[in-house]
């Protein structure tokens, strides 16, 4: 590399070539070997500096010595989330096209917040956002939306949005009620937005980890007799912990009545509409007022891309348009949308490019396909669970979700007993990184937690998992 052309940021042409075949080759190892690899990566901070930990350095390195350091010291150490036998928290199955999609909007620089920067980039997201609109029912004309970061970006804007609508800019004695599986991300972007604890109603759920829907007619009736403002409710389309989707149409029907914001967080859950499954139980999606769904989920997009859709778009553009001087000349007319008009991000990702390449290459009735396999793994994996005397379903596949726990029949073991062997199960299982395969805790029980939206595990790497798991048992 000539000193000249590193002072620009440049490499040769030929560098470039190389050094870009280098990384695809790279991509593509990773993508057809990931399953032979160790699903699990562990370290401790002491060893990761001893790898990695220097001085910024003054001088310039050749591009190969960098590239050979993070594949040698970087990768390794990563979780393979798109590995078959990943099943914590939410895997990211992820699709080769899309992560080149990512690679394309990166490489090109895309700024995609406004029309004038990109009118490629905006009607692309357009276009994507209608599809997810027609998909969920919302109206097409009315209907907006916006990419964002992940769920926990798309939560906060819709809250942002709801606060705005329903209080305008006194939000004092306003209360927003959730049950108590509903995702973290909802707490933390409502103290983002600066309310207080006593602002939040955490309602418990039942046996089906479904909203409690009397105690939550309670709630609401209680807080207007104290003199609170109930404005929003939010439900779950697929919590995190069971898969559960709460009673999305008689939840809607009350937050009508009582004249709520009703946001669905159908971040994990959303894309199981794609399947005959999923859609029957996501009936009542279409009511509400804005729903979050996360492509980088179960649509199999590459991290991040989580997605917020509403109902009718001005709210949207009515919440968070700002034009400050700088901006004034690039506004456009109506038709022209600017996302960064649309939600909290001003320089934004071309996000909309990964979902547009790879729903055109595969098209739809492949991610049909794949969701429809995922939920007939699950199903499958818990009828093998429950024709065994050694393990015990605690809460049935339910969007490809599902928790179990090793309870021998022929042992008396008690509870405690049975929480510290699961507990062990799941941290010898982990520390083998044969398996990503960790605990949650439902009615008191440590479980294990399977999430089965990788449409490239088999039924034999569960089986392998569920043998491994008696194998650490014993």
């Amino acid at each position: 590399m000539e000193a000249q052309a590193a002072a620009r940021l440049e490499l040769s042409e030929q560098e470039m070539r190389e050094y870009g075949y280098q990384v695809v080759d790279a991509i593509v190892a990773h993508h057809l070997n990931q399953h032979k690899e160790k699903p699990v990566a562990q370290a401790s901070r002491e060893e990761m500096d001893s790898l990695l930990r220097e001085d910024v350095p003054e001088d310039a390195t050749s591009v190969d010595d960098v590239f050979n350091t993070v594949m040698e010291k970087v990768m390794p150490y990563t979780n393979i989330m798109s590995h078959p036998k990943f099943y914590s928290f939410v895997p990211g199955p992820s699709n080769y096209v899309s992560a080149m999609a990512d690679a394309l909007a990166t490489g090109f620089n895309v700024f995609s917040g406004g029309w004038a920067a990109s009118p490629a980039a905006a009607e692309l997201e357009i276009v994507t956002i209608n599809w997810l609109l027609n998909l969920y029912g919302f109206p097409k004309k009315r209907g907006g939306g916006i990419f964002t970061s992940g769920g926990s970006m798309a939560n906060l804007t819709a809250l942002i949005t709801a606060r705005n609508i329903k209080c305008g800019d006194d939000f004092s004695k306003a209360v927003i009620y959730l049950s108590d599986q509903a995702h973290s991300s909802n707490i933390k972007a409502i103290r983002v937005m600066g309310f207080r604890k006593e602002q939040i109603r955490l309602i418990p759920t039942d046996m089906e980890f479904k909203f409690a829907i009397n105690k939550l007619k309670n709630a609401i009736n209680k807080d207007r007799l104290e003199g609170w403002k109930p404005f929003c409710l939010l439900a779950s389309a697929g919590t995190t912990n069971t898969g559960t989707v709460d009673q999305l149409t008689e939840l809607s029907e009350i937050a009508k009545k009582e004249d709520l914001w009703f946001h669905i967080d159908g971040a994990y859950g959303g894309a199981a509409i794609l399947s005959k499954n999923g859609k029957q139980l996501l009936k009542g999606v279409e009511k509400a007022d804005s729903l979050t769904v996360d492509p980088h989920k179960w649509f199999y997009q590459p991290y991040e891309m989580g997605c917020l859709l509403v109902r009718n778009h001005k709210w949207l553009s009515g919440t968070f348009t700002e034009v400050p001087e700088y901006l004034k000349d690039v506004e456009g007319n109506k038709s022209e949308i600017n996302f960064y008009d649309h939600g909290i991000q001003l320089t934004r990702r071309f996000r909309a490019l990964k979902f547009y390449m790879s729903v055109k290459t595969f098209g739809l009735n492949a991610f049909r396909q794949a969701v429809q396999y995922n939920f007939d793994l699950c199903e499958k994996v818990e009828s093998i669970l429950r024709k065994s005397a050694k393990w015990e379903v605690v809460s049935p596949a339910t969007l490809a979700v599902i928790n179990f726990r090793y309870h021998p029949i022929n042992q008396n073991l008690s509870e405690k007993e049975l929480d510290e062997l699961n507990s062990k199960i799941s941290e010898r299982v982990v520390n083998s990184r044969e398996a990503m395969l960790v605990t949650t805790v439902l009615n008191g029980q440590i479980v294990l937690r399977m999430c089965l939206i990788n449409p490239r595990t088999t039924l034999a790497d569960v089986e392998e998992t569920i043998a491994l798991c008696e194998k650490m048992a014993e």
